[in-house]
């Protein structure tokens, strides 16, 4: 992205494979990365990108609660999980370092249950939006964040 000619503006979405698969299958014997971990990576992604000359808008971590739960990859969510899950959206929202921010994580959140998927928006694995889920995340997207300042 970085040498990429005529890029203005990223929108940036990441960490929560790094949140999920320490302690799990995918990567049992993982050092999990705190949650000071992962916004140390994002400052670097910022710094670079502003170096470029390239916007990053950041979108939150959507919820995970139960991913994977019940079958061979269990162990991809956990309570402790969660809460770094919490603490890297409290910073996209709140720190200002970013040059906007998307919350998908509001989007579709069960409001009933704000660390699950809205099961209208669920795939199916309580992780990943389905179409409507996307759709949804797509349209509260103020193209106005996007725009070059």
């Amino acid at each position: 992205m970085l040498t990429h000619p005529r890029v203005e503006t990223v929108i940036f979405m990441m960490g929560i494979n790094d949140i999920g698969w320490p302690d799990s299958v995918l990567d049992p014997h993982a050092v999990a990365p705190s949650a000071d971990d992962i916004i140390a990576g994002y400052k670097q992604l910022i710094a670079r990108s502003h170096d470029h000359g390239i916007r990053i808008v950041a979108a939150t971590l959507t919820p995970f609660n139960n991913a994977f739960g019940g079958g061979p990859l269990e162990g991809y969510y956990n309570d402790e999980k969660e809460a770094k899950r919490v603490a890297v959206n409290d910073w996209i929202r709140n720190s200002g370092a970013f040059d906007g921010v998307i919350d998908f994580d509001k989007v579709v959140q069960d409001p009933d249950s704000p660390n699950k998927i809205l099961p209208s928006f669920d795939k199916g694995d309580n992780l990943h939006p389905n179409d409507a889920g996307y759709k949804a995340m797509a349209e509260s997207i103020d193209l106005g964040v996007l725009a070059a300042q």
